[in-house]
């Protein structure tokens, strides 16, 4: 079971890179009110991946398990930089790629390239948040068992049967994640990452919080601003996720800017995006009742594995002729190419290992969120998830079910709360083509915010994200924001 929200889907490849840190900052910090500068030192190659290059150092800050408890056990957090390459450092930018379950310290080299105007100026920091990589991360399945579970479970069920077995394999999982993850199961919520940035804030030695949050970072900052809205300093929120939703609005904002990407995508191709999309939704209705062949040896293409490689090229333009070439081959009775996309989401690896981003986003996520829909409520919507999209309404729609289906800890709120009066003007970055996070969110993010704290900027483009997206406009009203304080006009349009 998947929930296409994570930034790291766009950048498959470098999601899977791992920079090792250091085992600095343990002795420097312990993890009270205040705290030290962690030690830097030299990032450490992880597995088969080489260290990144000599500009970038690794450390690990401790931070309370409990911020109720700042003086009780401490967790290790695993944290990146790169310093300023000017002289007119401002401090540091801390980035957040999304998620919940994003490795900032694999993510932040690759990403470097395209923020170097930034880094002239700031040094640029991540980190793994709590529950994620190498910041205590969580594992709630083998390999084995995550295969197993993509041959035997209908993501989308049509019998009772299946029903049973989607509900057991959700519950299943979330024992897995308590099993792993203990004490930290009920530590690892957004405000408790926010609280950890107010530390990492703090041993950087700034004042205000520089930051810039992308995809699910988007409502990390958010809390953020609202617990600490005195310490906002210049703060990006881009591909934005929408505060006011619930669960069903999550999933439903999903399924029509899913649906509005997969119209643009249809339309580039020449076709009808509702006869397009009826072809689509009958070819995975075929491969629901018989799975397609593919040349991975053992494995066939699922239904739920062919939606997944459907939504990766989705998030970028630029892979729209991936998608093309995959839908033809599956049509022609071949699974291979979507099942390579989907296992790029998965983070499948060629000898058949899978990432834990999904692991740690469901952690984090189920903690958030306190609505638990039966399965009764959520088949009642069900009809309107499919009016929405005949492609992605129905998979969406029963992800609601079974995506925290027994979970083991309560969550904490039906929705984050944002409101930040006092803090200083946060750009608020919306793209109207975006799949995961629907344009919509900016406005409702910025108006949550509060007024003249929440400054929307639009781009009318495609993708999920704006900054670095191709558009010159949206990247120097980012940068004059960033490097030197200047805050557009709300409402500004990038065309």
């Amino acid at each position: 079971m998947t929930r296409f929200t994570r930034w790291a889907a766009l950048t498959a490849a470098a999601a899977l890179l791992t920079a090792g840190c250091t085992g600095g900052g343990s002795s420097g910090d312990d993890g009270r009110s205040g705290g030290t500068a962690p030690d830097w030192g030299r990032c450490k190659a992880s597995g088969d991946t080489p260290a990144p290059g000599g500009d970038w150092q690794c450390a690990t800050l401790r931070v309370p398990l409990d911020w109720s408890k700042p003086d009780g056990s401490t967790i290790g957090l695993a944290l990146i930089r790169a310093k300023a390459t000017g002289d007119d450092r401002l401090g540091s930018l801390l980035f957040n790629f999304g998620g919940p379950g994003g490795s900032g310290v694999s993510m932040m080299p690759s990403y470097a390239a395209s923020v170097s105007e930034l880094r002239e100026r700031y040094d640029l920091v991540s980190w793994d948040p709590r529950g994620v990589a190498a910041s205590e991360g969580v594992r709630c399945r083998d390999d084995k068992d995550i295969q197993a579970a993509e041959s035997s479970v209908d993501g989308t069920p049509d019998t009772p049967a299946e029903e049973r077995t989607f509900l057991e394999d959700a519950a299943g999982f979330g024992k897995g994640c308590q099993k792993a993850a203990g004490k930290l199961m009920a530590h690892v919520s957004t405000t408790d990452t926010a609280r950890d940035m107010d530390r990492i804030r703090q041993v950087l030695g700034d004042d205000r919080l520089n930051y810039f949050g992308i995809s699910y970072g988007t409502e990390l900052g958010g809390v953020y601003a609202h617990l600490f809205p005195k310490k906002v300093g210049r703060m990006t929120l881009d591909a934005v996720v929408d505060p006011s939703a619930d669960t069903f609005g999550h999933a439903k904002n999903q399924t029509r800017g899913f649906q509005t990407a997969l119209d643009n995508y249809l339309k580039s191709t020449g076709r009808d995006p509702e006869q397009g999309s009826r072809e689509i939704a009958g070819l995975l209705d075929r491969i629901d009742s018989e799975p397609l062949p593919t040349s991975s040896p053992g494995r066939e293409l699922t239904q739920t594995l062919a939606l997944t490689g459907i939504v990766l090229p989705l998030y970028s333009k630029s892979s729209w002729p991936v998608l093309t070439s995959a839908l033809e081959a599956a049509e022609e009775g071949d699974g291979s190419e979507l099942l390579a996309l989907a296992d790029g989401y998965n983070e499948r690896d060629d000898s058949g290992g899978y990432g834990t981003t999904t692991h740690s986003q469901r952690v984090i996520s189920c903690l958030d969120d306190k609505q638990r829909p039966t399965l009764e409520e959520t088949k009642r919507l069900l009809p309107e998830f499919e009016e929405i999209s005949p492609v992605f309404g129905s998979f969406l729609g029963w992800d609601t079910a079974g995506w925290c289906h027994d979970w083991p800890v309560p969550g904490q709120y039906d929705t984050p709360e944002v409101s930040a009066p006092g803090a200083q003007p946060v750009l608020v970055v919306g793209n109207t083509g975006d799949p995961a996070t629907p344009y919509e969110g900016a406005r409702r993010m910025a108006d949550e915010l509060g007024e003249g704290v929440g400054v929307v900027l639009t781009w009318k483009g495609e993708g999920h994200g704006a900054y670095g997206s191709g558009s010159d406009c949206v990247d120097s009203t980012v940068n004059a924001y960033l490097l030197d304080g200047t805050v557009p006009e709300d409402g500004k349009v990038c065309s």
